[in-house]
């Protein structure tokens, strides 16, 4: 029997201008949680998009079981026994729960989808793991935590024996996390293989029997997951030790953002909220509780059916987003490929939308390239943008240097009021580290920020005041030294209101 369930030996992967792994080998071992960490642009996702079948390798070789494999494709990783979740699941929304599960692997008798027999087995596969979820439910109704069970459900059915779970605790509010990790060390416990993949050192020092990091492609340490520590982590990841973000006290200044009685059928019901200049408030919710219907009727995408808000004692409500820019509202959007980038544009292009038409970015109704490029080189350099040239389209950047593209635009301009929507989501330790600390110096010079996160420790770092949405309404509004995480989440979830 082979010592290793699943086992790479050279995997190397280019891409224009990028070399995404370069001669990694990992070994994971059979029954155990390994974590697999490293900034954006490590070459975490493409080693594990190489093991799935998803893309396929320049050189290198995968041994499964001790076996040479060539996986082509997810089809082939299913037979074999590995699985993966993605960060953004794979699910159909109108389609029930169970229709999801078996999804490509229909039990089909005389003709016809025999759902009794199916629903019958996967009973029988929920409550051998330990896994509960409402298979008659549509997944579009169901939270993010029950759609992940799901996915892991859509494993198992199949018949995995390692799976690959990306990011899994992105979007999941603290008793979500503690019901994953039980999930997964019940799953461990029954012999499968674990391979996770995060941001969040915490966690992975919680659940990790060993872990491996990579930088720039490379595999630049193992360690034993009782024996790590979050400094010697955040080193080999990033190779300098990290500081926390030191929250100032600051004097409350005069009112800059006040909403009254925001409302939007059938998100939003009766929203009252005030943000002071210089102050940072968060805005804590479970995905899918009005956030982003909200963030989006103070940015003028959209507008309320009731209710007004007022910016510096102007009535706003009616004004779009380019008028509100003008006026000194910056937005950082929650989706970056689909509503805060062009992803056909250049780095330099994205940098200087939303001004491109005034001066000196246009002049006599031309683009001044000369100035653009100079503006987006400093922007580059200043957010440590990584990219071979201001000229490359956006689209080729990780995710993170996207993000960061999105954070030079927005502060470059110096806007009194920032909306800033999962500003750090996707990004590793050491660019979140960097984009607190520009969040926080801009606070210092009197902008006011209103920060909405699914990152609770994010949350409680950086927020003065904390609101929490529920079902469409503030349900609570704290100071992080007056509540824990576990509270918040239960304000999250509904199960407390003030």
């Amino acid at each position: 029997m082979a010592e290793y369930i699943l086992e790479t030996r050279g995997i190397t992967k280019h891409f224009p201008g990028v070399l995404a792994n370069d001669n990694v080998d990992i070994k994971i071992r059979e029954g155990e949680i390994h974590s697999i960490i490293g900034e954006n642009g490590a070459g975490k996702t493409t080693l594990m998009n190489i093991i799935y079948g998803l893309i396929r390798p320049d050189r290198g070789e995968i041994f499964y079981r001790g076996r040479k494999v060539e996986i082509s494709n997810p089809s082939v990783a299913i037979k074999l026994g590995i699985g993966m979740v993605h960060q953004h699941f794979m699910l159909v929304p109108p389609f029930t729960v169970w229709e999801n599960i078996i999804l490509g692997k229909e039990v089909i008798r005389r003709g016809v989808l025999d759902k009794d027999s199916v629903c019958s087995e996967l009973e029988k596969l929920m409550k051998d793991y330990g896994l509960s979820v409402p298979l008659e439910e549509k997944v579009e109704d169901l939270s993010v935590g029950i759609c992940q069970k799901v996915e892991l459900i859509k494993l198992l059915y199949r018949g995995a024996e390692l799976l690959i779970l990306d990011e899994p605790t992105a979007l999941l509010v603290p008793q979500e996390v503690e019901e994953l990790f039980e999930i997964l060390n019940n799953l461990k416990r029954q012999g499968k293989t674990i391979i996770f993949i995060s941001h969040k050192l915490k966690e992975v020092l919680r659940i990790s029997d060993r872990i491996t990091v990579m930088r720039r492609g490379k595999v630049v340490g193992e360690l034993d997951g009782r024996d790590a520590k979050e400094e010697t982590l955040a080193r080999l990841m990033i190779g300098k030790t990290l500081e926390s973000p030191k929250l100032e006290s600051y004097e409350r200044g005069e009112e800059i953002l006040r909403l009254e009685g925001i409302k939007l059928s059938p998100r939003l019901r009766n929203i009252n909220l005030t943000l002071y200049k210089g102050e940072i408030l968060g805005l804590a919710g479970i995905e899918g509780n009005g956030q982003r219907e909200l963030l989006e009727i103070i940015t003028g995408l959209s507008t309320p059916e009731g209710g007004k808000i007022f910016y510096k004692n102007r009535e706003v409500q009616h004004l779009d987003p380019k008028t509100l820019r003008e006026i000194g509202i910056g937005f950082i959007p929650e989706d970056r490929q689909r509503t805060g980038l062009i992803l056909d544009f250049t780095v330099a292009e994205n940098i200087i939308l939303g001004r491109h038409y005034k001066e000196p970015y246009t002049i006599k109704g031309k683009l001044n390239l000369p100035v653009i490029k100079k503006t987006a080189s400093d922007i580059v350099k200043d957010y440590d943008i990584r990219t071979s040239s201001v000229d490359k389209y956006v689209r080729f950047l990780s995710g993170g240097n996207q993000q960061k593209v999105i954070l030079g635009r927005e502060l470059h301009s110096n806007p009194e009021l920032l909306i800033a929507s999962q500003p750090t989501r996707g990004l590793d330790i050491g660019a979140t580290e960097m984009i607190h600390s520009l969040i926080l110096s801009a606070r210092k010079k009197g902008m006011s920020i209103l920060l909405h996160s699914s990152d609770l420790d994010e949350i409680m770092t950086l927020s003065d005041r904390i609101a929490v949405i529920y079902n469409g309404e503030i349900v609570g509004i704290f100071s992080p030294k007056e509540i824990d995480e576990i509270t918040l989440g239960l304000y999250m979830t509904g199960a407390r209101k003030d």
